[in-house]
């Protein structure tokens, strides 16, 4: 099936050069572009894309807004956004990721990362890049505290919060595997406990659960 896009950015060459590239995939097609979140949220409302590429600074309302109100907590039929930022906007990105994107590309990344990225957040999978989800979430984690008084992670078993610590410190299922001395598979029946335990979507919201809760530091 064709993964049908929609591209926000307020900069008409990136929104160009992004659908280029996405336009060149077989399995790929851009329904749609437009400047700002408003933009975003309406033509996300009429044309129903599997993800919108979504930047975080624009005019009229930004990204932030117009993914919490596409993919936030309580909307009905969310839609998968996928953030792209610069590296210097990691503030941003974090609080997108509160909002409901299912992950986060900088805008410097090879062609090749962002049409992955589109892949797995249209295959219901959270995109998170190993090398600045530490930096991103545990630079912001001093002011992200527990909304309740509910204990970290009580409905886990020990190995399960083991599990959830090394992914909230951006290893991938390989690495977790590795250093645990287990099997990927093994790790994927782990994580689906966890985000059905916490009753998380992905592993987005499994790092902002395990900072939030302070599970790590």
């Amino acid at each position: 099936m064709t993964i049908r896009v929609l591209v926000c950015d307020d900069q008409a060459l990136i929104r160009m050069g992004f659908a280029t590239i996405i336009d060149a995939q077989p399995d790929l097609e851009v329904v749609g572009e437009c400047g700002d979140g408003r933009a975003a949220i309406d033509l996300a409302g009429r044309l129903r894309p599997d993800v919108v590429v979504m930047d975080v600074r624009m005019p009229v309302l930004d990204g932030i807004e117009a993914t919490r109100q596409l993919a936030g907590a309580g909307v009905a039929d969310p839609v998968k956004v996928l953030v792209v930022t610069t590296f210097n906007l990691d503030e941003y990105v974090y609080e997108a990721l509160r909002a409901g994107a299912s992950g986060f590309l900088l805008k410097d990344a090879p062609p090749a990362q962002l049409l992955h990225g589109i892949r797995t957040v249209a295959s219901g999978a959270a995109l998170l890049a190993p090398e600045v989800t530490r930096q991103l979430v545990g630079r912001y984690a001093a002011r992200i505290r527990p909304a309740d008084s509910a204990p970290p992670g009580g409905a886990l078993t020990p190995r399960e919060l083991e599990v959830l610590r090394l992914i909230a410190n951006g290893l991938s299922n390989s690495e977790i595997a590795a250093t645990l001395v287990i099997s990927q598979e093994t790790v994927k029946t782990y994580v689906s406990r966890i985000l059905t335990k916490l009753d998380l979507r992905d592993r987005v919201q499994a790092v902002v659960y395990a900072y939030r809760r302070g599970l790590v530091t």
